[in-house]
Formats: C-alpha cells, sequence, structure tokens
C-alpha cells in the first residue's frame, strides 16, 4: 500500500470519523460555554418573563405585559415556545439554566447544520468542514435567542426542498405542514421558511409549464418534474399551519408591522448592516462566493438556487442577523453541489449507539469545560453583575421609592424580570413599542431632544440610567433632580420634591 492509499485508509477509518465529530461539537459548544452569550443578551430576561407569566397564568398575553407606557397596546409574544421552555430551564437550573438553554439551542444549531450538510453531501469531511466554517460564520454574531430555532428548522426545510428537487419525490414535503406549526410558535421568522419555500414552488411551476410548451435552452438545468397540484396544496397548508396557536393569523400581522418598521434598524446593532470588523464577516463573504462558483460549476443554471442565493445576499447584507440566512443557503448548496449526479439517500452516516457515544462524550467535554470556566451560578452571578444595574435594582427595592420610572433601553428587559414592581418604560420589544415611541425615548436617553417635553419622562418619579448616557449627565446638573444612588455602572435620579416622614436618613446614606 502506498502513502497516498494509507492518507486515505486513514481518514475511512470510523474511530477517526467519530473522533472528527466529536471534535467539531466540543469546540463550537466550548465557544459558547466560553462567550457566556446568553447572559451578555439584554433580551433574554424579558423572554424568561414572559415565560414565567404564561406558565403562572397559563396563556399568553394579548398586551403589553411588563411595560407601562405600552401597557394597554395590543402585543402578540410570538416566541411564546421558546420563552416556556426558557421558563423552565431556569425553574430546574436557576440562573445557570440561562446559560445551559443558550448553550443547548447552540448545540442545536451546530447539529441541524451538520445534519443537512451530510445528508446532501453523503461525505463525512465536506460536512465537517461546511458545519465548522459556516457555524463559524454566522453563530456568534448572535447571542443564544429564539432565531437559533429559526436556524436549525429552516436546516431541516432547506435539505428536504433540495432533495425532492434532486429525486422528484415529493414525499417528504409532507412534513413540513407541521414543521410550519412547530416553528410559527417558536419564532417569528418561520416567514422566512415560508418565502423559500413558496420560491421553490412558483419557480418549480413556472419551469414545468414552460417546459410543456417551449423548448428548454440548455443553460438552465433541467430538475426532475414534481406533481404541481400536490406542491400548491402543501404550500397552501403551510400558510394554515402557521396559524395553528394561540395567536392564530395575528402572526401575519406582526410581520406586516415588522416589515413598516424604519427607526428601529438605527437603533439596534444587529440590524445594522455588516461592520467588516471582525473575521466572521469574511467568513461569510468567502461561503457566498463559494456557493456562487458551486451553482456554476455544473455550467447549468438552477434558478431556484440562483435566486434563493441572490435573495440572501441582500437580507444578509442589509442586516448582520441575517448573516445565518446566507451562510445555510451557502452550505447548504455547495453540499448539494459535492453529491455525484444520480445519487440516491441512502443508509444514515452513523448508526444510533455511534451517535450516542458522540452525544456522551461531547456532553462530558462540555461539562469538564464548564467546570473550569465562569459557565457557573457564581459566574452567571458576576458577569450579569457587571453588566445590569442589580445593586441599584435592590436599592430601589429596599427603600420602595414611588414611581413610576424612567429607565435605559437596555436595562429595560432585564428590569422587567429583576424589578417587575417598577414597570418599565421601555424595553426591547420593538414590535410593542412601534417606531415613534422608540425614537422618543432614545433620543430623550441620548440627550438629542429636551427631556423636559417627554411627557413619559416629566411623568416619572424614578429615573434610573447607565452612568455614561447623556441623560444622566444632564439631570445631575438640573436641580429638579436629585441623585440618590450611583455605582460605577448605574445613578438613581429622583424628582426633587419633600420626602415622606422617615425617608430622609435612607436616602442620603
Amino acid at each position: 500500500m502506498n502513502s497516498k492509499q494509507e492518507f486515505h485508509s486513514f481518514f475511512e477509518q470510523r474511530l477517526v470519523q467519530l473522533f472528527a465529530l466529536m471534535l467539531l461539537l466540543a469546540v463550537l459548544g466550548g465557544i459558547s460555554i466560553a462567550t457566556v452569550h446568553s447572559v451578555h443578551d439584554p433580551d433574554v430576561w424579558w423572554h424568561l418573563k414572559v415565560g414565567d407569566w404564561i406558565r403562572l397564568n397559563h396563556q399568553v398575553p394579548h398586551n403589553g405585559i411588563l411595560s407601562r407606557t405600552a401597557a394597554a397596546r395590543p402585543w402578540v409574544a410570538y416566541s411564546w415556545g421558546y420563552e416556556v421552555q426558557l421558563s423552565l430551564f431556569y425553574a430546574w437550573f436557576g440562573l445557570l439554566g440561562i446559560g445551559l438553554d443558550g448553550l443547548a439551542l447552540t448545540m442545536i444549531v451546530v447539529a441541524s447544520v451538520f445534519w443537512c450538510t451530510q445528508r446532501l453531501s453523503r461525505n463525512l469531511w465536506a460536512s465537517i468542514l461546511l458545519t465548522a466554517f459556516g457555524c463559524g460564520s454566522f453563530l456568534y454574531l448572535l447571542m443564544p435567542r429564539p432565531v437559533f430555532l429559526s436556524m436549525a428548522l429552516f436546516a431541516v426545510l432547506i435539505t428536504f426542498l433540495l432533495e425532492a428537487q434532486r429525486t422528484g419525490q415529493v414525499r417528504r414535503l409532507y412534513w413540513l405542514p407541521p414543521l410550519f406549526c412547530l416553528w410559527a410558535n417558536l419564532h417569528i421568522q418561520f416567514v422566512y421558511g415560508l418565502f423559500v419555500f413558496g420560491l421553490f414552488v412558483f419557480i418549480r411551476s413556472v419551469q414545468q409549464l414552460a417546459a410543456s410548451r417551449f423548448s428548454r435552452p440548455s443553460f438552465l438545468e433541467s430538475p426532475p418534474a414534481l406533481p404541481l397540484g400536490r406542491m400548491w396544496a402543501i404550500l397552501g397548508a403551510c400558510l394554515i399551519a402557521g396559524c395553528v396557536g394561540p395567536y392564530g393569523p395575528r402572526l401575519y400581522e406582526v410581520v406586516w408591522e415588522y416589515s413598516r418598521a424604519k427607526y428601529t434598524y438605527t437603533m439596534i446593532i444587529e440590524l445594522f448592516s455588516p461592520r467588516f470588523d471582525a473575521p466572521n464577516y469574511y467568513f461569510e463573504l468567502f461561503l457566498a462566493a463559494t456557493a456562487f462558483f458551486a451553482l456554476g460549476w455544473r455550467k447549468r443554471i438552477d434558478l431556484f438556487k440562483l435566486s434563493l442565493l441572490a435573495i440572501a445576499v441582500v437580507l444578509a447584507y442589509r442586516t448582520e442577523r441575517d448573516a445565518w440566512f446566507l451562510c445555510m443557503v451557502s452550505v447548504a448548496f455547495i453540499a448539494d453541489t459535492l453529491r455525484p449526479e444520480g445519487e440516491k439517500v441512502n443508509s444514515p452516516l452513523f448508526r444510533f449507539h455511534e451517535l450516542g457515544i458522540v452525544a456522551a462524550t461531547v456532553c462530558f467535554s462540555l461539562f469538564l469545560v464548564a467546570t473550569n470556566s465562569d459557565f457557573t451560578v457564581r459566574g452567571f452571578d458576576r458577569t450579569a453583575a457587571s453588566i445590569y444595574p442589580i445593586d441599584a435594582a435592590n436599592f430601589l427595592r429596599q427603600n420602595r421609592l414611588p414611581g413610576p420610572m424612567f429607565n435605559s433601553f437596555d436595562w429595560g428587559g432585564f428590569l422587567t424580570w429583576y424589578m417587575p414592581q417598577y414597570p418599565v418604560s421601555i424595553d426591547g420589544r420593538n414590535d410593542l413599542y412601534g417606531d415613534e415611541l422608540d425614537q422618543r425615548l432614545y433620543r430623550v436617553e441620548g440627550g438629542e431632544v429636551p427631556y423636559a417635553k417627554e411627557p413619559v419622562f416629566t411623568e416619572s418619579q424614578v429615573i434610573l440610567l447607565e452612568n455614561d448616557v447623556p441623560l444622566a449627565k444632564l439631570l445631575s446638573v438640573d436641580p429638579a433632580y436629585r441623585v440618590v444612588y450611583r455605582d460605577r455602572i448605574a445613578v438613581v435620579f429622583i424628582r426633587e420634591q419633600a420626602p415622606a416622614a422617615g425617608t430622609t436618613a435612607e436616602l442620603t446614606q
């Protein structure tokens, strides 16, 4: 056996393949542990509080709970399924449960991308490389949140669509209505999946109808025909499945409202265009370029793939939050191109007991990483205390200062959970507050407009702000407001007035 054959034989050994998969999962999971992303996410706290509210009241909210400025406004908790399971993680594991939930979401995405790429390519090493490169391009741009569930379910959707296109068999698509029923109750971006499936059905319909009347140009891909009647019926069933849940068709109204938002895209960093200040952005660009190259490799144009990839580029470079969409489309198309033409789906690459060994080994490895890092209750406490106004909130609760409260935007989500007795003036639920109120309060906090002219501010008796925001500096020199608490990250003001009997000493300590 020559050296080339020995090299090839080494990489075909089962233990080597299993070890490579274990290493992939352990490394990507270890990065998630090291970053402690979940606690850093200001939105995870209002998600947790909404989940607690649902479990306590045995119903979903229909108005702006936890807010004083938008309490009467209609609101759809479109991620209610995620919020309930997050609440359960917290009930079982305490503060550590937030991190464990984020780690679980991360590993679900990694596993779904690997499953997608290995099923489409039937090449283990290509799947490992695509998963590592793809997840490294988008997974750590965002903190674990409901969109991770959209990523995982999108991997299932794109896999089934590409398999149907390759084989001409529609039976796997019968799973899509229940998939969309689940997806619609977990995250609003199920509409991305509906759009992709709708694009697939439309393009296939146009292609097949045109082929029946005209000769096919030689430069166009000619995949096997699919039964169009059943395809449109499945698409209709998916649209209806999106309404199966406590909110019914109101979810589509939320999507329409989101599409009209403008100011949100000027204040939320993850909604900005890519900044290209980290390697992830260049990995994403390389993946997209490679996917376009892969589509041209066969020298025939696949209209569905080309259209979807072009749309994904527009979305990803409009807002960096949608980098996952472009990266997952790219790795799926690259994997599908690597598969030899005419090869059919055969047995899984791994047996059940092998996957069990991989899962057990990875869990043990991540446990060792967690116990030797800040991924502990004490570490989470320390991290949260360095970001959020825990001491300031404790001061307010102990002294029972009269509200209502005006708070910094970035802390609103945390305060809904940690200090619900003071309903917040604003938090991260942009769909609840809307462009107009978001803009008013955000500009007041930023010192862009006079705070004395904002009714939400002037009616507030307690003001809890980040130390370094412009509004805090303005109030510090305004005799109408007095500092009653300050630490290295937070400051509390009260509107100057005669304090109630027995509280003067407390306020001046």
